[in-house]
């Protein structure tokens, strides 16, 4: 109801007598009504230029990128030069886009294709978020169509049109479907969102960092995310994300340390951490001294992405400022080593080196005869085995790397200067650590392993190895450096206590009485105390 009470003046007429004489009749005034004035059609808001504001549009905005440098793809190894394509949105005239982190960081050189031009348009990285798998870039010139984000509310059933370029295909791409999920699990194994929109507008790889608009062209969310398998597709919620790409805009990164990287977990479950493929020049992990192929294992004590997600790793750094010093731990399988240091601190040392297990080579001819077998141990009494009487010099002494004590260790041949040093002598190496459990799992120790001696010997394959209280696999070498042997590598756990250490057992066999010696080996290894 009007809460104004709306009065209607009436105005009355008097007619003016002659109090002289009788009057004479006049004529009665018309009043003529004004004409009604004609409606005023409102102005429309002037669309301001370049702005799509359709579907069919909406591909002059998507652009596709090209990112080219060296990076270390867990499957692969390094890839050099490497030209990885995904797609992107431009939001500003000015060139200002929008993509995914995994899309850009680490790269030496962006070339984008815009609106189906032949010819790349350089740009650079204005910030990014691993978590958040967002990146800012700016394009050289200006004067871009662009593309505004949707401010309704995402409800299953809202039409959409996810654009881009799939499989690194220069034609742009546009699939329809509808929203099927307004609020999925983000967490994967390169971001962590805490929810996402789920739709089935197929995308695939190469859709990475496309817009997902509905049918009056703004962007509903950006594609990060899809599964061939269940045909499921994910993109961030624009809404959600336009705060953080304000702040990537204004050249500041986010829920970063400035790594391009993946949650991996080893087949036994023993090591997890996270693969860096590529390093962001100037961030905090490349002055912390991280590199492409760098698991990076533990962050201020966790062991990080044990899920097979990044949502340990970014809950942490949501938990401190972005200069905040940060303790990490880093497996380097290109050398063999564990690294140990500080995210805006101490830069990365070696902490342990699987090579220094190794001695220089290993290997031997052995003389004698093996119808005797002792039982030996360690010098702490915590490890034993039985050997070949003839393997007479016997090694107790604790297992070191680079000046610490890593567990328990016991090194037999009839001559062990030759045994640590050429691939001729026959003899045994028996070492238990709780310290390398600790940061891996008996797969990952034998590819350390593998990696150091197959430049020395053939290959012979992988087997799986089981007794009544281990469990593990064992690698199998021959001809190492000429020499007519066979050396066996044997990495396991404990079947009970899987975590609480490794045992590595190394026999090199030159003669056909060394294998009867393996297999007592086998027979007999064993965890008898605490270990040093």
């Amino acid at each position: 109801m009007n809460p104004f009470r709306i009065f209607r003046v009436i105005v009355l007429f008097g007619l003016i007598l002659s109090a002289c004489a009788p009057s004479t009749p006049k004529t009665p005034e018309v009043i003529v009504p004004s004409a009604t004035p004609e409606p005023v059609e409102p102005t429309a808001t002037p669309v301001p230029e370049g702005l799509v504001t359709s579907v069919e549009d909406v591909r002059k905005a998507t652009i596709q990128i090209e990112a080219q440098g060296t990076f270390v793809d867990p499957e692969f190894g390094t890839l050099y030069n490497v030209a990885g394509r995904g797609s992107g949105l431009i939001i500003d005239p000015s060139g200002i886009a929008v993509t995914n982190n995994h899309v850009v960081t680490g790269a030496a050189l962006l070339k984008v294709f815009v609106a189906g031009e032949s010819k790349p348009r350089n740009a650079k990285v204005l910030g990014v978020s691993e978590c958040w798998d967002l990146a800012v870039i700016d394009l050289e010139g200006d004067g871009y169509p662009y593309l505004e984000f949707y401010k309704g509310e995402v409800k299953p059933g809202l039409e959409v049109y996810a654009a881009g370029f799939p499989l690194g295909d220069p034609e742009y791409t546009l699939t329809k479907g509808i929203v099927s999920k307004a609020k999925a699990s983000g967490e994967v194994s390169w971001a962590s969102v805490d929810s996402v929109i789920e739709h089935d507008a197929r995308i695939r790889p190469g859709n990475s960092g496309g817009p997902l608009v509905n049918n009056e062209g703004k962007v509903v969310g950006i594609n990060y995310a899809g599964n061939d398998k269940y045909d499921y597709n994910f993109a961030i919620n624009a809404q959600d994300a336009m705060s953080i790409i304000e702040t990537l805009r204004s050249g500041k990164d986010y829920e970063s340390i400035g790594i391009n990287g993946q949650a991996v977990v080893s087949d036994d479950g023993t090591l997890s951490g996270i693969w860096v493929a590529s390093v962001k020049s100037g961030s905090p992990a490349d002055k912390a001294g991280l590199q492409g192929g760098d698991i990076l294992t533990r962050m201020e004590g966790l062991i990080l992405a044990t899920d097979g997600t990044y949502s340990d790793y970014c809950d942490i750094l949501r938990s401190h400022q972005p200069k905040d010093t940060l303790s990490i731990e880093v497996l380097r399988f290109s050398t063999g080593e564990v690294l140990a240091g500080q995210l805006n601190g101490r830069a990365l040392e070696t902490s342990f080196s699987f090579a220094n297990t190794l001695g220089d080579d290993v290997s031997g001819q052995t003389s004698g005869s093996y119808d005797e077998y002792v039982t030996v141990t360690d010098d702490y009494q915590s490890i034993q085995v039985n050997i070949p009487s003839a393997w007479s010099e016997v090694d107790g002494s604790p297992w070191v790397s680079d000046g610490d004590v890593i567990g328990a260790s016991i090194t037999a041949a009839a001559n062990l200067e030759a045994f640590n040093n050429t691939f001729d002598e026959s003899g045994v190496f028996f070492g238990v650590s709780d310290d390398i459990a600790k940061l891996g799992g008996y797969i990952q120790l034998l590819d350390v392993y593998r990696g150091s001696f197959k430049a020395s010997c053939e290959y012979g394959g992988r087997y799986d190895y089981k007794d009544s209280a281990f469990e593990g696999a064992y690698d199998v070498f021959q001809k190492c450096s000429g020499s007519a042997n066979t050396l066996i590598v044997l990495a396991a756990r404990p079947q009970q206590y899987k975590t609480s250490m490794l045992v590595t057992v190394m026999v090199n066999m030159t003669n056909d009485q060394d294998a009867a010696a393996f297999d007592e080996i086998l027979r007999t290894f064993d965890v008898i105390g605490t270990l040093p």
